[in-house]
């Protein structure tokens, strides 16, 4: 696969449905309905969808691809293929909190090897380069690339490590597990963002003690793993890998390589 024309077609791509869910979410019908799984979908997660689906069609022709968004995707079995989240954080999107994003990713023999994460609404845009070196390009956005910065995880302080958790899937389990570690700043975000907070070294540890789907975790896991950081079961500290039956992620640690992590209770 041509690694540079894959980045800027998940680049623009990923531009492109970002500029359409916005002019979704200033605009007045947003769409919402339940899908079979009771999981909310709305107007821009499918425009979005739709958009990418076609981009990758047209510059990657004979690619596996695999979108929330079409559950014919979800049987695709592939040692390298495309994931796809069009909108990762809908329940953000429709409460209009700004922590949504788009997510497109490419896995290789089970791991994330390039992404890109935008979230539209809060200006942020992080990808993974040809080279697999992650960056933030810094807006405004538009056909040619911008100001871009090497982005990397942070030399933790142990005793005062900073903790990035989910905004909407928040329990006490995971609020237990946080407990077993010196935790000096403890910050909420939505959708995939945590993973980029971990990867610019403004968080240490995201852990996810809830369900999650591959398309959820590729994109974020490809440009932490292009800043340096790590992401691993939850249980037994091995490697988060994917093109698992059914695209469904266990319990992971997202985190950068200085935090020694505590095994679960």
């Amino acid at each position: 696969m041509d690694l540079e024309k894959l980045e800027r077609t998940m680049r623009s791509s990923a531009l492109e449905a970002g500029a359409k869910i916005m002019e979704i979410y200033d605009g007045g019908d947003l769409g919402l309905r339940v899908k079979s799984d009771s999981s909310p979908v709305t107007l821009a997660d499918e425009a979005a969808d739709e958009l990418i689906s076609v981009r990758i069609a047209q510059d990657f022709p004979d690619a596996a691809v695999v979108t929330e968004e079409q559950s014919a995707s979800h049987s695709v079995s592939a040692d390298r293929f495309l994931i796809v989240d069009p909108l990762d954080g809908t329940k953000e999107f429709i409460q209009r909190r700004g922590d949504f994003t788009v997510n497109i990713a490419l896995v290789e023999g089970g791991v994330p090897v390039r992404g890109v994460v935008y979230a539209p609404a809060k200006g942020r845009l992080f990808y993974t380069k040809a080279d697999g070196q992650s960056v933030e390009e810094f807006g405004p956005f538009g056909d040619e690339v911008g100001t871009t910065q090497p982005i990397s995880v942070a030399s933790p302080d142990r005793e005062a490590l900073r903790v990035v958790a989910s905004k909407s899937h928040r329990d006490a389990a995971t609020d237990a597990y946080i407990d077993g570690y010196s935790v000096a700043d403890m910050k909420s975000a939505g959708s995939s963002l945590k993973f980029c907070l971990v990867a610019t070294g403004e968080a240490d540890l995201y852990p996810r003690l809830g369900r999650t789907m591959e398309w959820d975790t590729a994109a974020g896991h490809a440009v932490l793993a292009g800043a340096g950081g790590h992401v691993v079961r939850f249980g037994d500290h091995n490697p988060l890998t994917y093109g698992k039956p059914g695209y469904e992620n266990p319990f992971f640690i997202a985190y950068a390589p200085g935090v020694t992590l505590t095994k679960p209770a």
